[in-house]
């Protein structure tokens, strides 16, 4: 399926801003699960230099630099992206979680070593035996692991109620795990606190969710997260949506949590009180009716 995704910010300053240094990861990756057709980004003002380059995770960023005074700023990333939807995956198949853990912990296979990066705390997600205990009554004694994690993000979904005025980009997992409200970036964090906090790897992601009115979460930037699962790869689960997601999903980067791969973040000299807008689209092709890709 090919999608368009339109993703604009906007900052609206008080005063002028003088300089700003900022960084965006706006561009799609190319993976075996999605190709990147055509990107565009926009930013007006124009910046004075822009550069692209891969970070630690592979993922794209773009990095500009404004040195004219402003009141406004608006980034607008583009991109038609190939989607291939994926066959439903075997879940039952999959080795048990504690064998993946044995894996993970010995990390005498490179595929064992390179995902145990994962397993850890990061600036966002904490581990604790709170956050195993929530996930023992998905991850049973033998039990597939990625049966158990598709589970455990179903749990999520069940448990847990949606409300963009719950939480900020900044609020703990414990509170997210206390309250059991937040957005898809909290869901995300609690599920990887969980899987974490067992010894298996687990990955935040960042994209885009098609856009319907069966979906949570499409109106700005969407995350969900990874489960590495040894001898298949990562298999993506969406608690917001209570799906695996497929075709109707976007990837555009993945790291240990929202600070790696923030969309847009930055700092500016000058603007005082800012107010910031962002619009998130993603629709066929054919329903946008492009006469051109980007």
């Amino acid at each position: 399926m090919l999608l368009r995704a339109t993703h604009t910010t906007t900052y609206l300053y008080r005063e002028p801003v003088s300089i700003c240094h900022t960084e965006v990861h706006l561009r799609p990756r190319i993976s075996t699960r999605q190709r990147l057709v055509a990107h565009e980004l926009l930013i007006k003002p124009a910046p004075a230099t822009i550069d692209d380059r891969l970070d630690y995770f592979g993922n794209p960023v773009t990095y500009f630099c404004l040195s004219e005074p402003h009141l406004t700023l608006t980034i607008t990333s583009r991109s038609v992206i190939e989607v291939l939807g994926e066959p439903p995956a075997l879940v039952g198949l999959s080795p048990a979680w504690e064998e993946v853990t044995e894996q993970i912990r010995k990390r005498d296979t490179p595929e064992a070593l390179a995902a145990s990066e994962f397993v850890f705390e990061s600036p966002l997600i904490e581990l604790g035996p709170e956050f195993a205990a929530f996930a023992a009554k998905s991850f049973t004694s033998g039990r597939p692991v990625l049966e158990a994690a598709r589970d455990l993000s179903h749990r999520i979904f069940t448990d847990f109620k949606y409300d963009s005025r719950a939480t900020t980009v900044t609020t703990p997992v414990r509170e997210v795990l206390k309250n059991k409200h937040g957005v898809c970036q909290d869901f995300a964090h609690f599920l990887i606190a969980c899987i974490r906090s067992l010894g298996i790897p687990a990955r935040y992601v960042s994209g885009y969710l098609r856009s319907s009115e069966n979906s949570i979460g499409a109106e700005a930037s969407h995350a969900w997260a990874a489960v590495f699962c040894p001898g298949y790869g990562w298999f993506d689960f969406d608690p917001t949506n209570d799906v695996m997601p497929a075709s109707g999903h976007v990837t555009v980067a993945w790291g240990r949590d929202y600070c790696d791969v923030t969309p847009v973040k930055g700092v500016a000299l000058g603007g005082g009180e800012q107010l910031i807008n962002v619009a998130v689209e993603v629709v066929p092709v054919a329903e946008a009716e492009i006469a051109t890709e980007v």
